[in-house]
């Protein structure tokens, strides 16, 4: 009998061993599964991270487009009639010469027509002015700006200082903030 208990004693140890090793092979299996789980949640974290990133980056890029759109939209209300304001200087500027160029006897035999040429250049004036034009208007004696002057010849002239403007042949134009056409003058190359 005692070879019949050592073989139940023995059959006992091998089934503990039996269970042992199962018990160990289900907690491998417990911890693969654990494992995979936290490996497939640190994919689906780093899958919404990169999601989070791209969306971000869209709605910033949505951002700039949106202010980039109101830019553009906004220069070109205030720039867009530039090209035919510049056509439009020659017009000024020959008006202006022809009523420069009217002696008192014709402005008296042709009094209404004048009025008209005038009255026609006031409302020239102030289609600019409600359109943002304005006009650069130098003196003589001030000084020359290059941002809003072109110098269109130096000479030397007594009683004045290199730089000084001695002539203005033409008025600039200023659309807003841009120049539509420097004032064109004459400028004195008299040393100090």
């Amino acid at each position: 009998m005692s070879d019949a208990k050592n073989n139940d004693f023995l059959d006992d140890i091998a089934s503990a061993e039996a269970d042992e090793y199962d018990q160990i092979d289900i907690m491998a299996e417990v911890e693969d599964e654990e494992t995979a789980g936290i490996d497939e949640i640190r994919g689906l974290q780093a899958e919404r991270d990169d999601y989070k990133d791209r969306f971000m980056r869209a709605l910033a890029d949505a951002e700039n487009a949106r202010k980039r759109s109101d830019r553009d939209r906004r220069e070109a209300e205030n720039y867009g009639g530039s090209k035919f304001a510049r056509d439009m200087l020659p017009v000024h500027d020959n008006m202006k010469r022809a009523l420069e160029a009217i002696s008192e006897e014709q402005r008296e035999a042709n009094a209404a027509l004048i009025e008209g040429i005038e009255l026609t250049m006031r409302e020239l004036l102030s289609v600019f002015s409600k359109h943002g034009i304005k006009r650069i208007t130098p003196e003589v004696g001030d000084r020359f700006d290059p941002q809003q002057h072109q110098a269109m010849f130096e000479a030397p002239l007594p009683g004045t200082k290199a730089g000084d403007i001695i002539q203005v042949s033409a008025e600039g134009f200023m659309l807003h903030d841009r120049l539509l056409r420097p004032a064109q003058v004459g400028v004195s190359s008299t040393p100090a």
